[in-house]
């Protein structure tokens, strides 16, 4: 029973401030989004969905490099010790939102190429008739 007790004390504790919880809460949710994102279909919006994404995390790291003490009080605000690592936990999850991006692109790009490569194999193949021509050589009925 102690492995485990060791295992439940690494984990958010029961007694832990509200703070620490909000961005405890604000990260998972958004890990989930994420993957929750990387399996449903997206349509145009997705484009300027995600230009929107990236600018809105280039103003919030850019206001980080010219205001590093905002940052570290809003880091304290939401629960977390350092700006440092506000920093990096906002970094992770844009890392993650990327790769699922990526993986959606990756598949469409696959499905495409697989549809593309059928439609070239059955433009290109020898039509039925003609194979039985060839193999089978003039038939001499009679």
């Amino acid at each position: 029973m102690h492995g485990l007790e060791q295992l439940i004390a690494l984990g958010p504790g029961i007694g832990v401030g509200s703070r620490t919880f909000i961005i405890q809460l604000v990260l998972v949710l958004g890990i989930v989004v994420i993957v929750a994102w990387l399996f449903m279909k997206r349509g145009a919006k997705q484009l300027a969905v995600r230009r929107l994404l990236i600018i809105a995390f280039a103003v919030f790291a850019v206001l980080t490099v010219l205001f590093p003490g905002v940052l570290t009080r809003f880091a304290n605000i939401v629960g977390v010790g350092r700006g440092a690592d506000l920093l990096l936990y906002a970094t992770v999850l844009v890392l993650l939102g990327f790769l699922a991006l990526q993986e959606a692109r990756t598949k469409a790009a696959e499905k495409r190429t697989t549809y593309l490569a059928r439609r070239l194999a059955l433009d290109e193949a020898e039509q039925p008739a003609a194979y039985r021509g060839r193999e089978l050589g003039p038939r001499a009925d009679g």
